[in-house]
């Protein structure tokens, strides 16, 4: 595939002003976190098959009862899983934050790391989690790659992968370095209003001229 050359930032930024028009959850996130990395990495976690406002709802009980990694660390798993019930895969996910506080207290001064490779090295980080915490909490370069951006760059029909890796990859060779880090928020954005899974919001959309609608059977 070629380069995506449609692709700038005044693109992005005209996709993320009409998410916040229509009431995209993903902007809320920031109201919450406020420039807390640890928020911004538990929020993430969280929100792995998980709708942004049941994620956001969780998180504000969970923080209701802890300020950062050594309380959280010394909680039972019982009862995280019980504030934060309500997310995909609760309970698992209730271990994976203790587990993940208390790796940040022992090995990382109670910080969140700003590079890839230890936040890879922490419990129920991936790629994903991982790329967003790097672009959204430390404003680095990186594309985090979920199901709203791998779903809404194949319909695009600038790349056509299977596999989330796939797409990260892909898009790192056609989306300029300096756009990497909107990417995630804009197609998110797009993605929770607009470029909708089963039926896409076709005849509203402010890219709809670069869109080759792959894999589109129905729109309104």
């Amino acid at each position: 595939m070629g380069k995506a050359n449609w692709i700038d930032r005044a693109i992005l930024d005209k996709i993320m002003r009409e998410a916040k028009k229509n009431g995209a959850p993903v902007f809320r996130i920031d109201g919450f976190t406020k420039g807390d990395k640890f928020k911004s990495l538990v929020f993430t976690i969280l929100s792995a098959r998980t709708k942004d406002e049941t994620t956001l709802k969780a998180c504000e009980k969970l923080f209701s009862r802890v300020k950062g990694p050594w309380e959280l660390a010394g909680m039972k798993k019982r009862e995280v899983a019980k504030l934060i019930y309500g997310v995909g895969f609760y309970r698992q996910k209730a271990g994976y934050l203790i587990d993940m506080a208390n790796r940040l207290v022992y090995d990382f001064d109670a910080k969140v790391p700003s590079d890839f490779e230890k936040l890879m090295k922490l419990p129920g980080v991936g790629r994903k989690t991982a790329n967003v915490v790097l672009a959204h909490a430390f404003g680095k370069d990186a594309i985090g790659v979920d199901v709203h951006v791998h779903r809404i760059s194949n319909r695009l029909g600038i790349l056509r992968t299977k596999k989330p890796e796939k797409t990260e990859e892909r898009l790192k060779l056609i989306v300029p370095k300096r756009l990497w880090k909107h990417l995630n928020i804009a197609l998110v954005g797009h993605g929770q209003t607009t470029c909708l899974p089963k039926v896409p919001l076709c005849s509203g959309c402010v890219i709809r001229w670069y869109c080759k609608r792959i894999g589109v059977k129905k729109s309104a």
